[in-house]
């Protein structure tokens, strides 16, 4: 099916937006997309809800949450549950996105469930990675991961209406902390911003910086460039896991695991050993 609907997609700006449990990623993304439809753009938003290792179930509360957004008739809100997907994106996220392409969205919107090393899964699926982060979060860049740093388009220090000389030194604090790592991209130097959700404030400027960086990556070719290299990565995350669900559910795997298992945990059998003798099990001539 993805197949038949390739030729229509490509055309959307692809935006992730991760940020701190707290930030007000919900909110910001009901204000932003709002402005964005009153542009005249149709926006799309794949949320990502945590999922209850008790349980294995998650709210996918998002719609209630973006109001305003949720009853746009130009813009669509698909929640779903993260599951065990490392990066708080679920399995079948990309797939969305490239449908959400073809049906003619011009703005699709990823939001992840939080902040961290694992959360960069986002930012090789989408054309800009966007850092919400808090003023007045104590020592700032605690609040961040230096993996979010590194792959960072822009960090928007959110909730700015709260106290506005608050998110102004936290502003500069990350400012610091950009200018002494390598830029991902020599043609874009990631800029910080202050920007609230709940009062509507700088988002006209944010859209702005992110149509700047679509304009000066797709003149020098990054932009086309970094796609292909996340469609490759794609392709290779997929392969690998359809190894592991095939070894998974091998028979002759299934029989053996158990035992194996017990001995690495009871120190009898090396890790090593274990694995190769399993792999051996699995990739024998059949």
């Amino acid at each position: 099916m993805l197949a038949n609907i390739m030729p229509r997609t490509g055309g959307a700006q692809r935006i992730g937006v991760t940020g701190v449990p707290g930030v007000g990623k919900s909110t910001f993304i009901d204000a932003f997309g709002t402005m964005l439809t009153g542009l005249g753009k149709k926006v799309a938003v794949l949320a990502v809800d945590p999922t209850s290792r008790r349980s294995g179930g998650s709210i996918l509360g998002d719609k209630t949450r973006m109001a305003k957004l949720a009853a746009d008739e130009n813009a669509f809100i698909r929640p779903s549950p993260a599951g065990e997907t490392l990066g708080g994106v679920s399995r079948k996220t990309r797939e969305t996105m490239l449908l959400c392409e073809a049906a003619g969205y011009d703005v699709v919107l990823v939001e992840t469930v939080g902040v961290g090393q694992s959360e960069t899964v986002v930012a090789d699926m989408v054309d800009f990675f966007l850092v919400l982060m808090l003023p007045n979060a104590g020592d700032e860049l605690q609040g961040i991961k230096k993996g979010v740093l590194e792959v960072a388009d822009l960090i928007a220090v959110n909730k700015a209406d709260i106290d506005p000389k608050a998110a102004k030194r936290a502003a500069r604090a990350y400012e610091v902390a950009l200018h002494i790592m390598e830029q991902a991209d020599p043609d874009w130097a990631p800029p910080v911003q202050t920007v609230s959700g709940f009062a509507g404030e700088g988002l006209s400027d944010l859209w702005a910086a992110i149509e700047l960086h679509r304009a000066k990556t797709e003149a020098s070719g990054s932009r086309a460039r970094r796609r292909a290299g996340q469609q490759v990565r794609w392709l290779e995350a997929l392969i690998q896991q359809g190894l592991t669900e095939g070894f998974a559910r091998n028979p002759e795997v299934g029989t053996r695991l158990r035992t194996v298992r017990q001995g690495v945990a009871d120190g009898q059998i090396p890790a090593s050993a274990a694995a190769d003798e399993l792999l051996a099990l699995f990739f024998a001539p059949k």
